[in-house]
Protein backbone atom coordinates (compact mmCIF):
# COMPACT_ATOMS: atom_id res chain seq x y z
CA UNK A 1 0.00 0.00 0.00
CA UNK A 2 1.22 3.75 -0.72
CA UNK A 3 1.69 5.97 1.71
CA UNK A 4 -1.71 7.42 2.78
CA UNK A 5 -0.51 10.85 3.73
CA UNK A 6 0.73 11.10 -0.04
CA UNK A 7 -2.29 9.77 -1.31
CA UNK A 8 -4.83 11.99 0.34
CA UNK A 9 -2.48 14.87 0.00
CA UNK A 10 -1.85 15.38 3.38
CA UNK A 11 1.84 16.69 5.56
CA UNK A 12 3.15 13.38 6.73
CA UNK A 13 1.96 14.83 10.99
CA UNK A 14 0.13 12.76 13.79
CA UNK A 15 -2.53 15.83 14.32
CA UNK A 16 -4.70 15.94 11.47
CA UNK A 17 -7.52 18.18 10.68
CA UNK A 18 -9.85 15.12 10.57
CA UNK A 19 -12.54 17.16 9.15
CA UNK A 20 -10.32 18.49 6.37
CA UNK A 21 -9.62 14.49 6.62
CA UNK A 22 -13.40 13.25 5.37
CA UNK A 23 -13.60 16.32 2.71
CA UNK A 24 -10.90 15.52 0.94
CA UNK A 25 -11.80 11.80 1.01
CA UNK A 26 -14.86 12.60 -0.41
CA UNK A 27 -13.86 14.98 -2.82
CA UNK A 28 -11.81 12.21 -4.38
CA UNK A 29 -14.02 9.44 -3.91
CA UNK A 30 -16.60 11.97 -6.08
CA UNK A 31 -14.14 12.62 -8.50
CA UNK A 32 -12.92 8.60 -9.08
CA UNK A 33 -16.58 7.34 -9.04
CA UNK A 34 -17.15 4.78 -11.39
CA UNK A 35 -20.06 6.72 -12.89
CA UNK A 36 -17.31 9.29 -14.16
CA UNK A 37 -16.17 6.74 -16.01
CA UNK A 38 -18.63 4.98 -18.05
CA UNK A 39 -17.52 6.08 -21.08
CA UNK A 40 -14.00 5.55 -20.36
CA UNK A 41 -11.70 2.83 -22.06
CA UNK A 42 -11.30 -0.89 -19.27
CA UNK A 43 -8.30 0.22 -18.21
CA UNK A 44 -9.53 4.13 -17.46
CA UNK A 45 -12.12 2.53 -15.34
CA UNK A 46 -10.07 -0.59 -14.05
CA UNK A 47 -7.10 2.66 -12.75
CA UNK A 48 -10.09 4.74 -11.41
CA UNK A 49 -10.74 1.71 -9.44
CA UNK A 50 -7.77 0.74 -8.17
CA UNK A 51 -7.31 4.45 -7.11
CA UNK A 52 -10.70 4.83 -5.29
CA UNK A 53 -9.85 1.81 -3.35
CA UNK A 54 -6.17 3.19 -2.24
CA UNK A 55 -7.94 6.96 -1.82
CA UNK A 56 -10.57 4.51 0.77
CA UNK A 57 -7.62 2.42 2.41
CA UNK A 58 -5.70 5.76 3.06
CA UNK A 59 -9.08 7.64 4.49
CA UNK A 60 -9.45 4.49 7.13
CA UNK A 61 -6.28 4.36 8.09
CA UNK A 62 -5.96 8.21 8.83
CA UNK A 63 -8.48 8.75 10.66
CA UNK A 64 -7.91 5.94 13.06
CA UNK A 65 -5.33 7.09 15.19
CA UNK A 66 -3.57 3.45 15.51
CA UNK A 67 -3.68 3.41 11.75
CA UNK A 68 -2.37 6.98 11.39
CA UNK A 69 0.40 6.58 14.54
CA UNK A 70 1.41 3.29 12.23
CA UNK A 71 1.65 5.16 8.54
CA UNK A 72 3.76 8.04 10.44
CA UNK A 73 6.40 5.55 12.18
CA UNK A 74 6.38 3.80 8.75
CA UNK A 75 6.86 6.75 6.54
CA UNK A 76 9.88 7.60 8.88
CA UNK A 77 11.27 4.21 8.51
CA UNK A 78 9.91 2.84 11.63
CA UNK A 79 7.67 0.00 10.87
CA UNK A 80 5.85 -0.67 13.64
CA UNK A 81 2.91 -3.24 13.81
CA UNK A 82 1.25 -5.38 16.81
CA UNK A 83 3.37 -8.34 15.84
CA UNK A 84 6.61 -6.61 16.20
CA UNK A 85 5.96 -4.03 18.86
CA UNK A 86 8.31 -3.69 21.60
CA UNK A 87 6.68 -5.49 24.83
CA UNK A 88 4.33 -3.28 27.12
CA UNK A 89 5.57 -2.24 30.54
CA UNK A 90 5.09 -4.46 33.24
CA UNK A 91 2.97 -2.50 35.12
CA UNK A 92 0.59 -1.57 31.91
CA UNK A 93 0.14 -5.62 31.73
CA UNK A 94 -0.57 -5.45 35.39
CA UNK A 95 -3.02 -2.70 34.88
CA UNK A 96 -5.07 -4.05 31.92
CA UNK A 97 -5.36 -7.84 33.84
CA UNK A 98 -6.95 -6.08 36.63
CA UNK A 99 -9.51 -4.13 34.41
CA UNK A 100 -10.11 -6.98 32.54
CA UNK A 101 -10.75 -9.59 35.61
CA UNK A 102 -12.97 -6.52 36.81
CA UNK A 103 -14.60 -6.09 33.46
CA UNK A 104 -15.16 -10.47 33.50
CA UNK A 105 -16.54 -10.08 36.90
CA UNK A 106 -18.81 -7.15 35.49
CA UNK A 107 -20.31 -9.42 32.72
CA UNK A 108 -20.75 -12.11 35.40
CA UNK A 109 -22.88 -10.34 37.87
CA UNK A 110 -24.70 -8.65 34.52
CA UNK A 111 -23.78 -4.95 36.16
CA UNK A 112 -23.70 -2.84 32.94
CA UNK A 113 -23.32 0.52 35.36
CA UNK A 114 -19.99 -1.47 36.49
CA UNK A 115 -19.23 -1.98 32.64
CA UNK A 116 -19.72 1.14 31.82
CA UNK A 117 -17.71 2.96 34.44
CA UNK A 118 -14.75 0.54 33.54
CA UNK A 119 -15.13 1.52 29.45
CA UNK A 120 -15.13 5.13 31.38
CA UNK A 121 -12.26 4.59 32.83
CA UNK A 122 -10.22 3.44 30.14
CA UNK A 123 -11.81 5.79 27.17
CA UNK A 124 -10.14 8.20 29.71
CA UNK A 125 -6.65 6.34 29.08
CA UNK A 126 -7.49 6.19 25.83
CA UNK A 127 -7.45 9.67 25.00
CA UNK A 128 -4.10 9.50 27.04
CA UNK A 129 -2.42 7.89 25.26
CA UNK A 130 -3.77 9.72 21.70
CA UNK A 131 -2.08 12.72 23.43
CA UNK A 132 1.17 11.12 24.15
CA UNK A 133 1.03 10.48 20.76
CA UNK A 134 0.67 13.74 19.41
CA UNK A 135 3.58 14.59 21.88
CA UNK A 136 5.68 12.45 20.54
CA UNK A 137 5.59 12.72 17.14
CA UNK A 138 5.75 16.69 17.44
CA UNK A 139 8.78 16.82 18.71
CA UNK A 140 11.51 17.22 16.84
CA UNK A 141 12.82 15.27 15.95
CA UNK A 142 9.98 12.67 16.54
CA UNK A 143 10.48 10.89 19.64
CA UNK A 144 9.76 7.41 17.91
CA UNK A 145 10.67 5.14 21.33
CA UNK A 146 7.83 7.21 23.12
CA UNK A 147 5.25 6.69 20.36
CA UNK A 148 5.86 3.25 20.07
CA UNK A 149 5.06 3.16 23.58
CA UNK A 150 1.87 5.49 23.51
CA UNK A 151 0.80 3.07 20.53
CA UNK A 152 1.23 -0.26 22.23
CA UNK A 153 -1.19 1.70 25.07
CA UNK A 154 -3.33 2.85 23.01
CA UNK A 155 -4.20 -0.69 21.10
CA UNK A 156 -4.49 -2.23 24.55
CA UNK A 157 -7.28 0.50 25.75
CA UNK A 158 -8.74 -0.13 22.35
CA UNK A 159 -9.52 -4.00 22.40
CA UNK A 160 -10.98 -3.44 26.18
CA UNK A 161 -13.10 -0.38 24.94
CA UNK A 162 -13.96 -3.32 22.03
CA UNK A 163 -14.78 -6.07 24.72
CA UNK A 164 -16.53 -3.71 26.86
CA UNK A 165 -18.44 -2.63 23.88
CA UNK A 166 -19.95 -6.20 23.28
CA UNK A 167 -20.86 -6.94 26.69
CA UNK A 168 -22.80 -3.66 26.81
CA UNK A 169 -24.69 -4.74 23.90
CA UNK A 170 -24.75 -8.43 25.27
CA UNK A 171 -26.36 -7.17 28.77
CA UNK A 172 -28.31 -4.28 27.58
Amino acid sequence: MTDPFTTLGFEPVFDLDLALLERRHRDLSRALHPDRYAGRSATERRDALGRAIEVNQAFRRLKDPIGRAEALLEHHGHPVRETNAPPAAPALLMDVLERREALGAAREKQDLEAVRRLAAGVADREKSSIAELSRAFAQTPPDFGGAEAALGELRYHRRFLDEAGAIEDEIG
